[in-house]
């Protein structure tokens, strides 16, 4: 394997492994998920001047004013979004350092992901090419609008916090389909998942969390 993929010292798979270990002990059950997250190098997705430091389970910074979330983070939402089973198509709201995505494409058999920011949007996709994901679809868009020429969606899943729920996207999702974001409310932000129903959606809240805020327009 390329070295750059494996990893050595505070990259290797030895670090990783400690990371997964972890994670279960956070409360993550999922099996598939956590050998996802235990084979893919998160090191590439950070800046190199950080790379020994991205198997720690916290937020670091990308660029951008941007940061590329926990791995809890990263894993306890990919987990709400498949503990129903599972899924076949995915929309991401904010591709970031490309991080989130990645891991998705190895659960997920569709994936597109929407970026605001065009440099961050050309950084993730040399990722994306880098790991030989041909799975995932990536956009330059205003991701509050989402992608209604490829829905409705399994599932949806919001990398940056707005402050209300995104009808436009709820209507993006099939009938039963879940949407996770953390949702802003004053000082206080926390995780959610959106459910769609018949007549309208049902709201869970699940932790508190902190995320930059959901921006509309693109750069």
């Amino acid at each position: 394997m390329n070295k750059d993929l494996s990893g050595i010292g505070m990259t290797s798979q030895r670090t990783r492994n400690r990371l997964i270990d972890r994670l279960r002990v956070q409360g993550i059950e999922d099996e598939k998920l956590l050998n996802v997250i235990g084979a893919l190098p998160r090191h590439l997705f950070v800046d190199e001047a950080l790379a020994h430091r991205a198997y720690e389970d916290t937020a670091l910074p990308i660029g951008f004013n941007q940061t590329i979330s926990r791995p809890y983070i990263v894993a306890r939402m990919t987990e709400l979004l498949l503990c129903q089973g599972p899924i076949s198509s995915v929309l991401e709201i904010g591709t970031g350092s490309g991080y989130q995505a990645s891991v998705l494409a190895k659960l997920i058999d569709r994936v597109y992901t929407v970026e605001r920011i065009s440099g961050m949007l050309e950084r993730a996709v040399l990722k994306f090419e880098m790991l030989g994901l041909r799975n995932i679809q990536s956009y330059h868009s205003d991701g509050l609008t989402g992608l209604t020429q490829y829905g409705p969606f399994d599932g949806i899943i919001l990398t940056a916090s707005p402050t209300h729920i995104p009808e436009v996207l709820v209507e993006q999702l099939v009938v039963g389909g879940r949407m996770v974001l953390p949702l802003s409310s004053g000082d206080l932000q926390e995780l959610v998942v959106v459910t769609r129903t018949n007549a309208d959606f049902e709201v869970e809240v699940v932790e508190r969390v902190n995320f930059v805020p959901l921006v509309s327009g693109k750069l």
